[in-house]
């Protein structure tokens, strides 16, 4: 057995914790340096419907495209070399006493790492489940897939470096840099003790390379990963990008339980009533 010297691990106080275990926490906090990042988004247009349908209020649809970004991150310090991921964004605004927020909102994400699930979750309010992601190169073809319970439930594919783009032609549709988020997490006893719109922006974002080119996705129903809630009704860009930047902390949009009355809870329910009603017209397909 080898020994090791008592003041070779630190156990924190509760109170000064950053996560569990204590000696060993599963998550930290922000900033951290995401380098040798590898990733191809696939967009494609939806129903306006099924967006509005996930959003939750205040949020408002911006369009009625959907974007499945499938990343590789290359080196990320305290998660470890080559983590994979899927985040689905769709683009939306708040508008907030402070001004209108545009961002992309994720009613999905799928990991490969329970650290990435485990901070996603806990900090960021990120939908994220854990699922095989596959970011490969096939001859002239990127490929992109998730598999979740052995079902392939997105497989998107675009070609190789197909044309030269831009980081604005990226983000003209669905912008990934300000990433919008639903937290909620309970108290022990069943009550709400977080509700709350979040929103976290990438900073030092360096685009090392960007190509975009024609793209296909293809989702299959499943009852536990339901992307088909947002079907594929028309192929639209996908683009192929490297990059390095800082995931930093975030910040609170909305409140759901300080905003009493406007907000009512209910037992698994959160109903938001809203002056106005209608949610205005139906959003229309935007074009980069």
């Amino acid at each position: 057995m080898t020994g090791h010297h008592p003041g070779s691990l630190r156990i924190p106080a509760p109170g000064g914790a950053t996560g569990i275990p204590l000696d060993s926490p599963l998550t930290g906090l922000p900033p951290s340096r995401f380098r040798d990042g590898e990733v191809v988004s696939f967009q494609y247009a939806t129903d306006p419907e099924a967006i509005r349908a996930l959003l939750p209020p205040p949020l408002e649809p911006v369009n009625d495209a959907v974007q499945v970004q499938i990343a590789r991150w290359g080196d990320v310090p305290g998660m470890g070399r080559d983590v994979y991921e899927c985040n689905v964004m769709v683009a939306a605004s708040y508008r907030g006493p402070d001004g209108t927020v545009l961002g992309a909102y994720s009613p999905y994400f799928w990991v490969e790492s329970d650290r990435a699930m485990a901070g996603g979750r806990e900090f960021h309010g990120q939908p994220k489940r854990i699922a095989e992601v596959i970011l490969e190169t096939a001859g002239d073809l990127h490929i992109g897939q998730v598999r979740h319970n052995g079902i392939d439930i997105f497989t998107g594919t675009m070609q190789y470096k197909a044309s030269p783009s831009t980081a604005d032609r990226l983000r003209s549709r669905v912008d990934p840099v300000t990433n919008i988020n639903l937290k909620v997490i309970n108290h022990i006893d069943g009550r709400p003790a977080i509700r709350q719109l979040t929103a976290r922006d990438l900073t030092g974002l360096t685009v090392r390379e960007c190509y975009e080119g024609p793209c296909t996705a293809e989702i299959r129903p499943s009852a536990t990963a339901p992307l088909y809630r947002l079907p594929a009704r028309t192929f639209l860009e996908g683009f192929y990008w490297r990059c390095d930047f800082t995931l930093a902390g975030g910040r609170i949009l909305h409140d759901y339980l300080e905003c009493r009355p406007h907000c009512a809870l209910t037992t698994g329910i959160l109903e938001v009533s809203m002056a106005g009603g209608d949610g205005g017209d139906s959003p229309e397909h935007s074009q980069p």
